[in-house]
């Protein structure tokens, strides 16, 4: 049992099983604790690369039928902490301090909901804005049109 154990965290999560080696941790199963520390320590390599590496011990834990580590709390903050994904600011303040809480992918993904929704909004308050306009001109162009033919009318009787 304890050598597939060691196999499968060699090749489902090789870089975290390597950290835990140097740093007298458990790969398997890991703690939040230990993720959130993992997270930290390799916050240099960037979302790119750690990202894959926290979904790595996730499968990892999954396929062998333990409690997925990466999962909100400890783990879930810590990639907050690195990612500096602001949360949505249609969301009210109490959410909004639970974002950070939230697994990385719920992160990107409700950020950019929350892109295309602004972009949204921004297209229509401009759409109505030129409507708007278009409606002020032709106000501006019907009274004028009024107030060359009063005069015209004016002229005529005179």
């Amino acid at each position: 049992m304890l050598t597939a154990l060691a196999q499968a965290r060699l090749r489902d999560a090789p870089m975290f099983a390597k950290w835990c080696e140097l740093n007298g941790a458990s790969a398997c199963p890991a703690t939040p604790a230990s993720v959130a520390r993992f997270v930290t320590d390799c916050a240099s390599l960037g979302m790119d690369r750690l990202w894959p590496a926290v979904q790595d011990i996730s499968r990892m834990h999954v396929a062998l039928g333990l409690a997925d580590p990466t999962l909100g709390g400890a783990a879930a903050s810590a990639m907050s902490t690195i990612a500096a994904i602001p949360p949505p600011r249609s969301w009210p303040e109490p959410f909004k301090r639970r974002f950070a809480t939230l697994p990385y992918d719920i992160q990107i993904h409700l950020a950019s909901r929350e892109a295309q929704r602004d972009r949204a909004l921004r297209r229509a308050q401009n759409d109505a804005a030129s409507a708007r306009q278009k409606l002020a001109t032709l106000e501006a162009q019907t009274k004028d049109e009024k107030a060359d033919g009063n005069e015209a009318a004016t002229l005529d009787n005179d």
